[in-house]
């Protein structure tokens, strides 16, 4: 698993490098250039990624796939409840905004609560 994830990550990577979604193309001398600081906080998160992935990975057999995955799947809320606690990403928004942000957190739980409950349902 941790192979293939590098390995698409390499060809993802390039991809985006040359042609990005917004902004210009960008060299691999970037990379180099970067700080050893910089090199190293992306290890650790390419160390803790790949650590709660093979918990999760253990857990499946232990819990069931269902809950496993559904603990898995809770991640994303982790790091938008960061993004909007912590680092106050949505500071300013519109009213707008802001509804679709707590929906986009009501029924993301939603779903995580139908997968985690599915193992009961035989389905």
């Amino acid at each position: 698993f941790s192979l293939g994830s590098l390995l698409c990550c390499v060809v993802v990577n390039v991809y985006f490098m040359r042609r990005p979604l917004v902004g210009e193309p960008v060299n691999f001398s970037g990379f180099f250039a970067a700080s050893g600081r910089d090199h190293a906080l992306g290890l650790l998160g390419g160390v803790v990624w790949g650590v709660g992935g093979a918990f999760n990975f253990i857990a499946g057999g232990v819990v069931g796939v269902a809950i496993s995955y559904a603990i898995g799947q809770a991640a994303p809320m982790i790091a938008a409840l960061w993004g909007v606690v912590v680092w106050k990403e949505f500071r300013g928004a519109n009213a707008a905004a802001r509804v679709f942000l707590f929906l986009m957190f009501v029924f993301y739980l939603l779903a995580v609560a139908c997968i985690a409950t599915a193992h009961t349902s035989g389905g």
